[in-house]
């Protein structure tokens, strides 16, 4: 094609179309233009050749893939021109593409050439927002709030979620500014609400939302007073709400759907099952409430209507390996370990392959067939090299779990030959060392994962625990354990090895405190047994003995709890 009849298509494709028509998401191509010229099409300046070619050339690269190309020229384009139907085009393919600078630089143009575009403004106050530029976003949204636009404030707050508090503080402070010119609008009052929910300010967000009832038609702030009511453990009031609302508005998929979640959180199974199994019967192309509904007849141990469901996603090619994964667990649970490895093995590499590993060589395991699932995890390890790691871990723990130490050092140790830098491995060696009463091993391995990672909490936490139970390193173990609990101070575990190390050091107030909040937060048969322990040499030996009959009755086979019950009371029953 020569030069002049390239430039005649390229006037011929821009002038005919008017405007360059946005792209949507749900658009197979990022420059692909399926939507019919708005009945009030965009006119926009003459172009220059220059221009043009880009532009063109910018489309045929979009048709074939380069999207990188149709990008470049289209803000180079933008920036040159600074027409907002450029800037727009160029915008709409950043924001598909996921390339935030161009992004925010394209949407800024859009919105300065195009000031009574509320669409422009508010693309232009999300990117500002998402850049952490909040001030700068509340100037672009409060031209949408003075055009009456659909605002939608809700992002601004959800974009402050992972950032630090002095910037969700600026964001409070620039909600508030505009609360005060605009007291009433319920997007603003809504967004304010969700940070607040951020900011750990729960029963402030929940008083906010109920000082101030939604417009009509207004879904989401009813939701997030359910989620806020369900925070605070009131989740009985919450329900009542949800069911008032789907009255009022019984097409609205979000209030049945979080309606039925809540259900699942307060194991009212039955009741969820109803409510998923009428949402699958309004949108029985949705796969996510198929399967959502296969997993609360799971949790219902409802196990041929579980089954059902996820042979039905299976048929419609839908969450495929998820349905085999939680076939192979109905099959366990009907005690047909031979079923339940047909479907395992049918899992392929995703997010539910080492779960399926998992439970494959359990079942082997405990039918007596270590030999074959040990063979089975080397194929697997052959097959899939980049999940040799997690099933070389697999294969130890479940060696372990069964009794197979041995074997679960040999394996551990060759793994280590093939990745000697693996934190994950050489934590499992040194929890194997300690087993075999091989503290030396156990301490060289944890060490080498502090050297190397000084805040690994785990191994800090590990190794304290060990030196402060199995030697008379008190000190040391304190200081370990407390330089874990520095990193994760809610953590239960660390919690009652703090509490266990002050006992051993005679502070008995301060190890019954830890132990309390630790049992409170994990109710773990050891914990019981160390708090218990505590208690017996505090003087409150009625309480001991009455959290070990709790837990005993639970866990009868306990060595742990069986061990200290002996010890202290000279009985193995209380």
């Amino acid at each position: 094609m020569n030069r002049s009849s390239a430039l005649l298509l390229a006037f011929v494709f821009l002038s005919g179309c008017q405007s360059l028509a946005p792209v949507s998401s749900d658009a197979t191509s990022p420059v692909e233009d399926s939507t019919p010229a708005p009945e009030k099409p965009k006119v926009y300046s003459s172009f220059s050749e220059d221009t043009i070619f880009s532009l063109l050339s910018a489309e045929l690269a979009g048709q074939r893939n380069r999207f990188d190309i149709a990008l470049d020229n289209y803000v180079t384009q933008a920036i040159n021109t600074q027409d907002p139907g450029i800037s727009e085009r160029a915008f709409h393919i950043a924001e598909y593409l996921g390339a935030d600078q161009a992004a925010l630089d394209t949407s800024l143009i859009w919105a300065k050439n195009a000031p009574d575009d509320l669409e422009a403004q508010r693309a232009a106050a999300i990117q500002l927002a998402r850049a952490g530029r909040y001030d700068d976003s509340m100037l672009y949204m409060e031209k949408v709030l003075q055009g009456k636009g659909d605002t939608h404030f809700d992002f601004l707050a959800l974009s402050a979620a992972d950032t630090d508090q002095d910037t969700r503080d600026g964001l409070m402070s620039s909600f508030d500014r505009l609360l005060q010119k605009h007291p009433h609008n319920s997007q603003l009052i809504f967004g304010k609400a969700l940070l607040m929910q951020q900011n750990g300010d729960v029963k402030e967000a929940l008083t906010l939302l109920e000082q101030n009832p939604p417009e009509e038609g207004e879904v989401a702030p009813l939701l997030l007073r359910a989620r806020l009511l369900q925070g605070l453990n009131r989740g009985k009031e919450a329900l009542p709400l949800l069911e008032k609302s789907i009255r009022k508005y019984p097409g609205d998929k979000r209030l049945r759907l979080t309606y039925a979640r809540m259900l699942v959180e307060q194991d009212r199974m039955d009741d969820a099952k109803t409510q998923f199994s009428s949402l699958v019967q309004q949108y029985p192309e949705d796969d996510e409430l198929r399967y959502s509904l296969a997993l609360v007849c799971l949790e219902a141990q409802a196990w041929q209507e579980a089954k059902g469901y996820l042979e039905d996603l299976i048929a419609r090619e839908s969450h495929e390996d998820s349905a085999h994964l939680n076939l192979g667990r109905i099959a366990e649970a009907l005690n047909d370990p031979q079923g339940a490895l047909i479907e395992y093995a049918q899992v392929g590499p995703g997010n539910d392959y080492l779960p399926a590993q998992l439970r494959q060589a359990d079942v082997l395991m405990n039918s007596g067939r270590t030999d074959e699932a040990q063979e089975r995890l080397v194929a697997a390890r052959d097959a899939q090299p980049d999940y040799a790691i997690q099933l070389y871990l697999i294969e130890v723990e479940t060696l372990s779990a069964n009794n197979q130490d041995e074997r679960a050092w040999t394996v551990i140790q060759q793994a280590l030959l093939q990745y000697p830098d693996d934190s994950n491995l050489l934590y499992t060696r040194a929890m194997q060392a300690e087993k075999r009463d091989d503290l030396a091993q156990m301490e060289k391995d944890l060490r080498l994962i502090i050297q190397r990672e000084p805040d690994n909490a785990m191994a800090l936490n590990a190794l304290g625990y060990t030196l402060s139970d199995r030697t008379t390193r008190y000190a040391e173990a304190k200081t370990l354990i407390e330089q874990a609990y520095l990193l994760t101070p809610e953590d239960p575990a660390v919690m009652d090895s703090l509490g266990w190390v002050n006992f051993r050091l005679g502070n008995l107030d301060e190890a019954e405190r830890l132990l309390r909040q630790a049992l409170e937060r994990f109710p773990d048969q050891e914990v019981a047994a160390h708090l218990g322990e505590v208690l017996w040499n505090n003087g409150k030996q009625r309480e001991a003995k009455q959290i070990w009959s709790k837990f005993i009755k639970d866990q009868p086979d306990s060595p742990v709890l069986r061990d200290t019950i002996k010890r202290l009371t000279g009985s193995e029953t209380l």
